[in-house]
């Protein structure tokens, strides 16, 4: 079983969308090894599932696995956001 459960919110094939998949990727590769498991989910195509999960703003990460719940809205190129939004580094570290 996967440590981390994230879900990624975006809207269509837009370059924004794309650089926040790439972006997440690549910092999951580097600081979870294979301890997680990403949903792509497009607001286009599954609206049902952003309005259940009340997402305002793409791209929006969801992270549900481990607890607590956080969320980071931007293309996450600010690898130090992500990572703290994952809980990998203390807030007083940046």
């Amino acid at each position: 079983m996967n440590k981390y459960l994230l879900k990624l919110y975006i809207t269509g094939n837009t370059v924004n969308s794309q650089r926040a998949i790439a972006n997440l990727f690549r910092i999951c590769h580097q600081e979870l090894n294979d301890e997680y498991s990403i949903e792509i989910i497009d607001v286009l195509e599954q609206p049902e599932k952003a309005e259940q999960a009340k997402i305002l703003v793409t791209p929006t990460l969801v992270k549900q696995l481990p607890p607590p719940l956080q969320r980071i809205i931007g293309d996450m190129s600010n690898t130090q956001k992500v990572l703290l939004g994952l809980d990998l580094i203390n807030q007083d570290k940046n």
